[in-house]
């Protein structure tokens, strides 16, 4: 069993690239389910064959404990981990190929909180792995760009687990392609730099940048589309080398 957990900031596509990659699977015959770890989310584009809802009731503990909307939502979310035993019979139960994870709106509820880190260390599986959403949107500028890959090597640290970076919207984005440029050649992440930022604060995003790009954790970006499914094959493709030892899926 090879578990992917879907991570990114609020608003990224976490749950819409969930639907999509299930229905991939499902459709290259693969015994593929979801699970859903929001436990405040009132609406997803699948149905989840595992459902934290199912098992924690947010309503229910504003009013037992009267907490806001953000405070149950904390408390949910830590009582994840004390569910993992039941979620880890409804993913066995189903003796799946793959689990695709969608993991809270907030990924501070997720990441940054010791249940999400736990759960994720905890859930048996032969392989797992972490996608972290870039939106492309949101990394519209160098200097955005960067806090996300800032965010996303915390996630990574937090995690422990292989880690592909996304970058979703990609069919909305007027310059995916330049960002997925900053990405793999720095010289590109400076000159668009250079545009906004000079002198010190030229000098502190670039070496910040190179930093991250002399270490293991900066891995390449996969450019993405929830909805056209564009670069599918290749992050697939990925994630099929990390559970399999190398196998990719074909496309027929």
């Amino acid at each position: 069993m090879n578990v992917v957990f879907v991570t990114g900031t609020a608003g990224a596509g976490k749950s819409l690239l969930t639907a999509s990659l299930i229905s991939w699977y499902h459709e290259k015959s693969q015994n593929a389910i979801t699970v859903n770890l929001d436990p405040g989310v009132l609406a997803l584009p699948y149905e989840p064959d595992v459902d934290v809802r199912t098992m924690i009731d947010l309503q229910e503990l504003m009013s037992k404990y009267s907490l806001g909307p953000n405070g149950a939502l904390v408390f949910a979310s830590d009582l994840i981990a004390s569910k993992l035993p039941e979620i880890q019979d409804e993913i066995e139960s189903s003796n799946p190929d793959f689990v695709v994870v969608d993991t809270p709106g907030q990924i501070e509820l997720f990441a940054f909180r010791e249940s999400g880190p736990f759960v994720a260390k905890s859930m048996r599986a032969d392989s797992k792995a972490v996608l972290f959403l870039i939106d492309s949107l949101v990394a519209s500028t160098p200097t955005s760009f960067l806090s996300l890959l800032l965010l996303s090597t915390s996630v990574q640290l937090r995690m422990g687990l292989p880690l592909l970076q996304v970058l979703s919207k990609t069919d909305i984005a007027q310059n995916a392609k330049e960002i997925v440029g900053w990405s793999r050649e720095a010289s590109k992440f400076e000159r668009s730099l250079s545009e906004t930022k000079s002198g010190d604060a030229y000098t502190f995003y670039s070496q910040i940048f190179r930093a991250i790009r002399k270490t293991t954790i900066l891995t390449d970006v996969y450019p993405v589309s929830g909805y056209t499914r564009d670069g599918f094959i290749a992050l697939v493709g990925e994630l099929s080398r990390i559970a399999k030892g190398g196998e990719e899926f074909e496309e027929h």
